[in-house]
């Protein structure tokens, strides 16, 4: 597994080397904890993301839901459409700073099983996300 960079960043912006502040991508899409997992589906489908961003009321950052994620709990026998994302039990998923040395942010996605750790400045709103390529 390799590390996936995708963002841009403008010319002459300090690039950190090692860190998660070089690989990260986009945030993408956020949404809100009260958002249905109907509506994130289709807010996922519409964006063509595998992920969203979920925040609390404030708007900070409280972890990332998957597609999988979201596809398996639409699946099971216990749901229904009032399910909500704050409802989803491991949405709350580990979140990084941009200053995190990239291989141990590697090693904690690896350890996890994570496909994807959203990457928050000091205050917790997204800055982007953090993916492995298989």
């Amino acid at each position: 597994m390799t590390l996936v960079q995708t963002q841009f960043r403008p010319a002459g912006t300090h690039r950190v080397h090692g860190t998660v502040a070089e690989t990260m991508g986009t945030a993408g899409p956020q949404v809100w904890e009260d958002m249905t997992v109907e509506v994130a589906l289709s807010v996922m489908a519409a964006a063509r993301t595998g992920h969203l961003v979920v925040c609390d009321d404030d708007g900070l950052s409280t972890g990332l839901v998957t597609r999988a994620r979201l596809t398996a709990v639409r699946d099971s026998s216990g749901y229904t459409d009032r399910i909500c994302l704050r409802d989803v039990a491991d949405v709350i998923a580990p979140l990084t700073s941009s200053l995190t040395a990239r291989a141990e942010a590697e090693h904690a996605m690896r350890h996890r099983r994570l496909g994807a750790l959203p990457v928050v400045d000091e205050q917790g709103n997204a800055l982007g996300v953090l993916a492995l390529s298989r």
